[in-house]
């Protein structure tokens, strides 16, 4: 397969323009998302539902939330993720196999309907994980396309994947909220430096390789400015799979989680990776392809 987003093989970063649709469904489809709402993703890469889920949900998601923490706390599973500099859990991946209350959440049909609209397809589950950014030592997630990611590591060959951020806790400007550049979803950054093996078992710490260069990513920022979604819990942030991203530490008292799906199309399978490295676990990236059942 040629490899049409070409990443950590050169000594210098490179900007290639976009060659994929962002929205697969023509604006004038029904479906559940307006056509403002469609030609809003298009053009900023980004979606923010405030609101989203009412306050009965939330509680009941953080309280499933809040026992998988409490079953990780002691885990030695490589699925469960911990900070760079402690022990504090930072992630909890694949919840949607292994935990029936997130299996059904990413199942919900008012998620998976708008993410269909949005690819043009059915739709599977390529991650899901949960987030925690505690209060005070919850660390930065650096700037970074999930696409380079998954392209290189992952193999996945097109930019036809959204992230779904659901909010479980108020976002604010200081807890730690994600930040994106909008309309730099349709330019790839080829990042420098070749992958070393089995990268994720530091990457999901702290990544290192597959990081926008200091330039590059001023251009994206002098073109679309940063924006952080901020807002009540139960919002939802549905974001393309190649805008850049990235959140600060969160020093404050409030802590800040979220559960997080990715969604990619059923017409988008996993090829090899273009590392030419062994693909990750599939905890981080599922090579299986059942679409979600609604």
């Amino acid at each position: 397969m040629v490899d049409l987003y070409p990443s950590r093989v050169s000594d210098k970063p490179d900007i290639i323009e976009r060659k994929d649709p962002v929205v697969y469904s023509s604006l004038s489809d029904p479906g559940p998302l307006s056509a403002e709402q469609l030609q809003s993703f298009e053009e900023n890469g980004y979606l923010f539902l405030e609101g989203f889920f009412n306050e009965e949900e939330v509680a009941r998601m953080n309280k499933e939330l809040n026992r998988v923490l409490a079953e990780s706390q002691d885990s030695t599973s490589k699925r469960v993720i911990r900070e760079p500099e402690s022990q504090e859990v930072r992630s909890v991946f694949e919840v949607h196999k292994h935990d029936d209350f997130f299996q059904s959440l990413s199942e919900d049909p008012r998620l998976v309907d708008r993410l269909a609209q949005l690819l043009g397809s059915d739709v599977y589950i390529h991650q899901s994980r949960i987030n925690l950014k505690s209060g005070f030592v919850g660390k930065e997630f650096y700037w970074h396309s999930d696409f380079e990611t998954w392209h290189v590591e992952d193999g996945m060959p097109r930019m036809r994947a959204i992230s779904c951020s659901i909010t479980l806790t108020e976002n604010t400007p200081y807890n730690g909220p994600l930040m994106l550049v909008p309309g730099s979803h349709k330019r790839f950054v080829s990042c420098v430096g070749e992958t070393p093996e089995a990268h994720y078992e530091s990457s999901l710490r702290k990544q290192e390789y597959g990081v926008p260069d200091r330039e590059s990513l001023t251009e994206l920022v002098e073109e679309g400015g940063i924006v952080a979604p901020t807002g009540p819990a139960g919002s939802v942030i549905l974001f393309d799979c190649n805008i850049m991203h990235g959140s600060n530490s969160n020093i404050s008292p409030s802590p800040r989680s979220n559960v997080f799906f990715v969604f990619n199309s059923v017409e988008n399978k996993l090829v090899d990776p273009f590392s030419g490295q062994e693909p990750r676990p599939s905890y981080i990236a599922a090579r299986d392809k059942q679409p979600a059942k609604v």
